[in-house]
């Protein structure tokens, strides 16, 4: 990437207007503002940029968003186990709302113009792209940061596409955890209230739901299946489709966020949960347990993951360090089930 300068004379501005847009201080309209991403966006990835020819000790962190405490809790566990590895780190929102917001890739020029040494994605963008499962998304831009020797780590992003390592839950496993459980507690209509299609940690836990209601010869059409935004409303939404066609006695959520949601369109027709309807969710942020009733959900190992994470990142960023023999890491956590009193057996006819 090219120098302030380089960039200035390309946008036809000053070099404290570059800075301005890279440090998002205010004094820039947004026509200009515009016109400086642009010009980074069409300039070459390299990491020899403004300052990365000498060590920073700045990581990027790059979050989809900041409204599901699910994300502010990984932000929070990975700043804080950077700094006890003596790296300071800037946190970036890439789904925010807004006519200032950024979007990933421009996050990540952003962050190359800055000179971070590396950079952790939690749900990065090539997990929201539709394909089938078992089959990679085109690796776009990654893997032009790669072949530029831009050092990244996954979390809850992994890809065969990539050579790129990954701390992951086993998003399969929890869909099929979530759906033994209520088989179990004696349900035989389980609903799966679904994120975007288009995203693979849904089309993941969808699998399991799956499968774990096939061993017991009970029904997985796609009737039982409601995609919505990820986020209360969406799963408001997507459990009202449900519940006006198939209406499950149980349903599980992609996200805690979407799960609160659920709980309050069954509070809105009248339904009491967990006796005429039992909700589970994913993620165990701190609402779950605190919500009337208290959510029954499965828990990922945020501080885990986030330690898994940066260690492998500063591995692969210090050469003082022994590197692992193969290019490729993948750290897989299982999920905990963490029941509460938004499951219960169904209520007898």
């Amino acid at each position: 990437m090219s120098g302030l300068s380089e960039i200035a004379r390309a946008a036809g501005v000053s070099i404290s207007t570059v800075s301005r847009v890279l440090n998002r201080r205010a004094g820039v309209n947004e026509e200009t503002r515009q016109r400086v991403l642009a010009v980074l966006t069409e300039m070459p990835y390299t990491p020899r940029g403004l300052g990365a020819l000498q060590r920073t000790g700045v990581i990027g962190l790059l979050v989809p968003e900041l409204s599901n405490p699910v994300f502010p809790a990984f932000a929070e566990a990975l700043e804080t186990r950077a700094a006890r590895l003596g790296y300071s780190s800037l946190l970036c929102n890439t789904r925010g709302t807004g006519t200032a917001a950024m979007g990933e890739e421009e996050y990540v020029r952003m962050l190359l113009a800055r000179g971070v040494e590396g950079m952790v994605f939690v749900s990065p963008e090539i997990t929201n792209v539709e394909v089938p499962l078992g089959q990679a998304p085109r690796p776009s831009y990654y893997a032009k940061l790669l072949a530029d020797g831009v050092h990244m780590v996954f979390v809850n992003g992994a890809t065969p596409a990539l050579d790129v390592p990954d701390v992951t839950v086993d998003e399969q496993l929890a869909g099929y955890a979530a759906t033994r459980h209520l088989i179990e507690l004696g349900h035989r209509r389980i609903g799966f209230v679904s994120g975007p299609s288009r995203s693979l940690p849904s089309r993941l836990k969808r699998a399991g739901w799956a499968a774990a209601l096939e061993e017991d010869s009970l029904p997985a059409e796609s009737e039982f299946v409601a995609h919505g935004p990820f986020g209360p409303a969406g799963g408001a939404a997507a459990l009202g489709t449900l519940l006006d066609t198939v209406r499950p006695t149980a349903v599980i959520c992609s996200s805690d966020h979407m799960a609160l949601g659920a709980l309050r369109e069954a509070h809105q027709r009248g339904l009491s949960v967990p006796e005429d309807l039992s909700i589970v969710g994913f993620d165990d942020i701190p609402p779950a347990s605190y919500c009337s009733p208290s959510l029954t959900t499965l828990a990922q190992p945020i501080e885990e993951m986030a330690a898994a994470a940066v260690d492998e990142l500063v591995n692969r960023l210090d050469p003082d360090r022994k590197r692992r023999g193969s290019g490729n890491y993948t750290r897989v956590f299982r999920p905990r089930l963490v029941s509460r009193e938004s499951t219960a057996p169904p209520r007898r006819p």
